[in-house]
């Protein structure tokens, strides 16, 4: 018999409640189960003592569970015999552990599951403490998720050691213990290509790994953070983020994504890191605020540095008087056939700008204008965005093979 498709705790609890050959079948041939309070309101109504006791009769009624999911948000404490019950029951098979709910005491989940099997691992809402490479190594594990875990610098830094074959890390606002006045992060992974990190606050970040190929920052306070690696990044991310020092400049080169949003930088620093990615596709530079203006930042800067650049993504600002992404020069943007454009603050010179995009990008095939509209208007306010409707659909007729889209907020 296959396994069983089911992985929702709600309907295998349902359905072995009301037929014995449900019991059997979950009983031998269920890989997958997911208790997630999201999937089933019923949880929120148990107190935790009664909601272990569905979880560990569920659980112990399976065999060959490769595949084990508890999120269960303000379900409170869960008792730490219990949940190590659970796990010393699973882990010489689980291929994939997901736990986000606080225990009491706290529970080693790396000692329990350490030398298994496990593949993903992902534990939000615990602390992990004394990690001990040679003791708690994890040999196949790929992905490692932390989210709102209390861990120490260095702590971190042994985990990653202990697990040799490790591709992708997310860290979500994680308490980092510290031991000394400066908060440091030194992170090193000779395996690792993603990295995920949101909502955390460091004095210096430093990530080595000579196979990275994804990097996402979000809402990030840093004071220095650097990349050492070989050249394999292909996608950078940065939204949101304070960052004093950025230091990418040696892994660029094979660069095909580069995304910045809500974010201060020297563009002279930034395009000295970035003005090696001649594969760039995608460049997306929105709500980006330049400390270096007057350098400025123009397409034929855009179109000379990234040739193969096919999406591109701008968002139109005046600043005392003077323009983001000028129109300086006269290369076109060959390749480019997505161009995605908005406005902070509109005015008359905006639809001219698109206009003036529009004729540098000759192989275009689908335009999307974002913009911002408040709910209070002026009369003014209404007249400018229905000039700019206006000169839009005049516009659009000279490009009748373009697609064009709008997004409003």
């Amino acid at each position: 018999m296959c396994c069983l498709l089911i992985s929702s705790a709600r309907d295998v609890v349902i359905a072995s409640a009301t037929c014995r050959k449900w019991r059997e079948a979950y009983r031998k041939h269920l890989h997958t189960l997911a208790f997630n309070s999201n999937d089933w309101p019923a949880y929120c109504d148990i107190s935790p003592i009664l909601l272990e006791i569905l979880i560990t009769r569920t659980i112990f009624q399976t065999t060959g569970l490769q595949g084990l999911s508890i999120l269960m948000d303000d379900a409170g404490e869960f008792t730490a015999s219990t949940v190590i019950a659970w796990f010393m029951y699973t882990r010489e098979t689980l291929r994939r552990l997901f736990y986000n709910v606080p225990t009491s005491p706290n529970v080693n989940i790396l000692a329990i599951c350490g030398r298994q099997k496990l593949e993903i691992l992902a534990v939000a809402h615990n602390s992990i403490t004394g990690v001990e490479p040679n003791f708690q190594r994890f040999p196949c594990l790929k992905s490692l998720s932390l989210s709102h875990v209390c861990i120490s610098a260095l702590d971190l830094s042994l985990l990653l050691t202990a697990c040799p074959k490790l591709e992708s890390l997310e860290l979500v606002d994680p308490e980092i213990a510290i031991s000394d006045a400066q908060v440091t992060v030194e992170l090193s992974s000779p395996t690792l290509k993603s990295i995920y990190v949101e909502a955390i606050s460091l004095d210096k970040f430093i990530l080595e790994t000579d196979s990275i190929e994804r990097l996402h920052l979000r809402d990030c306070a840093l004071e220095v953070f650097e990349l050492i690696g070989k050249g394999t990044l292909k996608y950078f991310k940065i939204d949101d983020v304070s960052v004093i020092h950025l230091d990418i400049a040696e892994t660029v080169d094979n660069l095909e994504v580069v995304d910045v949003s809500s974010f201060t930088i020297i563009w002279t620093r930034f395009y000295q890191m970035i003005s090696r990615s001649s594969k760039l596709r995608k460049l997306r530079l929105w709500d980006v605020t330049f400390d270096d203006y007057d350098e400025g930042i123009d397409l034929e800067t855009i179109a000379v540095c990234f040739p193969q650049l096919k999406h591109l993504s701008l968002c139109y600002e005046l600043r005392d008087g003077l323009m983001h992404y000028g129109l300086q020069g006269s290369s076109n943007l060959e390749n480019v056939t997505v161009l995605e454009l908005g406005w902070t603050v509109i005015n008359d010179f905006f639809s001219h700008w698109i206009e003036e995009l529009l004729k540098r990008c000759p192989n275009l095939k689908k335009l999307i204008i974002f913009g911002v509209i408040s709910e209070a208007k002026s009369h003014e306010e209404c007249q400018i965005l229905a000039k700019f409707t206006s000169s839009i659909v005049r516009l659009m007729r000279k490009y009748m093979h373009v697609e064009v889209q709008f997004e409003y907020e």
